[in-house]
């Protein structure tokens, strides 16, 4: 019982810390303990040194945002008693176990998150928690929670640039770029409000833009946690990293076949909603007679050997990129940013989660 109230002071003396925005002095709050036993600067011996807990550290509040952003989804569209509603009809469209899958991914995240403060806790160090932070409006439409959320899934910039990636030899981290499979900009992954269920066309089309962003969430965690994993200095540190990251992967790989199916063309159709799939200037077409050929092909749903250590050795198979550069944690942050996933939070979120990123990206092994 002691033990409880000591997390749950720390966790009070934090809060207090950064509602005072003293983050904006320069103060770090990522290795070590807010409210007074360790700083940043200190290592916990044959424990934990402070590169590995910043990279925990970072890890946890990754998990804390998308957990938050998966329970969104799940609420809607995951396994629920009853009649089904239209979201949830769309996601199964695209695969009859779509409701199940995005349950259980929301299940691993949480997990993720739980067992990574857990961790840290036990060995001395202070946890992540972003309670302060669930502040934004989630959807009004039936099914969805009314609490405060962390994260915004409907004013999404979808980076699509993922799906063609995946299927190219290059790899970025030797300077190869890539085109949006489909530009999606400023729209909508969940229904807002029960009006988005009546159009069948609108609705697979938010269905559609789901398929996509679940892609591009799980992608960038299967390339932060192998970035990260390059920097561990514990070896049971590593085996964490290595096994969450798997997990990432599987993941992610689900959600290539998944949206692969939302760009198959005719003849399949959902209710009265036709593909390819329109709505309000978003168009979801046939990839499977898209000029671009393998670049865009539906059913490839395995990482192309590509680039790898040295342009000079033979292509392999991997998960790309690796490097700080393109899948670091300060990478990741500006790319959950740039997808709109935090329009609404405040500039101490930003800076919160900056520090954290700032100081995962600085440990060496």
């Amino acid at each position: 019982m002691e033990k409880a109230k000591d997390v749950t002071k720390r966790s009070t003396n934090r809060r207090s810390f950064l509602t005072k925005g003293l983050l904006a002095t320069g103060a770090a709050v990522g290795a070590g303990m807010v409210g007074g036993k360790l700083a940043f600067g200190q290592d916990f011996g044959d424990r934990l040194d402070r590169g590995d807990i910043a990279i925990l550290r970072f890890l946890a509040a990754a998990e804390l945002v998308e957990s938050d952003l998966w329970q969104q989804y799940a609420e809607l569209g995951g396994v629920t008693d009853g009649d089904q509603n239209n979201y949830q009809l769309a996601l199964q469209f695209l695969d009859g176990d779509g409701s199940q899958y995005i349950t259980s991914n929301t299940l691993d995240e949480v997990s993720h998150a739980t067992f990574l403060n857990a961790y840290l806790e036990s060995k001395g160090a202070e946890p992540v928690d972003l309670d302060q932070f669930r502040v934004l409006q989630g959807s009004q439409a039936t099914g969805a929670q009314h609490v405060g959320r962390l994260t915004n899934l409907m004013h999404l910039n979808v980076d699509t640039s993922w799906y063609i990636r995946y299927r190219s030899t290059t790899n970025p981290d030797f300077g190869a770029t890539f085109p949006q499979a489909i530009t999606i900009s400023n729209r909508t992954a969940i229904p807002v409000t029960n009006a988005d269920f009546d159009n069948p066309n609108h609705i697979q089309a938010i269905a559609d833009t789901a398929a996509f962003h679940f892609g591009m969430i799980e992608q960038g965690g299967s390339s932060l946690y192998q970035a990260l994993s390059l920097k561990v200095s514990s070896l049971e540190v590593l085996k964490i990293t290595l096994g969450i990251g798997g997990d990432e992967v599987a993941h992610f790989l689900e959600w290539v076949d998944f949206s692969g199916n939302a760009v198959q063309g005719p003849p399949f159709s959902f209710q009265n909603a036709q593909t390819p799939v329109s709505d309000n200037g978003l168009t979801f077409p046939d990839f499977n007679s898209d000029p671009r050929g393998a670049l865009v092909q539906t059913n490839l749903i395995f990482p192309v050997p590509c680039e790898f250590i040295s342009p000079k050795l033979p292509r392999c198979a991997v998960i790309r990129p690796s490097s700080d550069r393109f899948a670091g944690a300060q990478a990741a942050v500006q790319a959950l940013t740039n997808d709109g996933l935090f329009n609404g939070q405040s500039p101490l979120f930003f800076r919160v989660l900056q520090q954290l990123a700032v100081e995962a990206d600085a440990a060496l092994r």
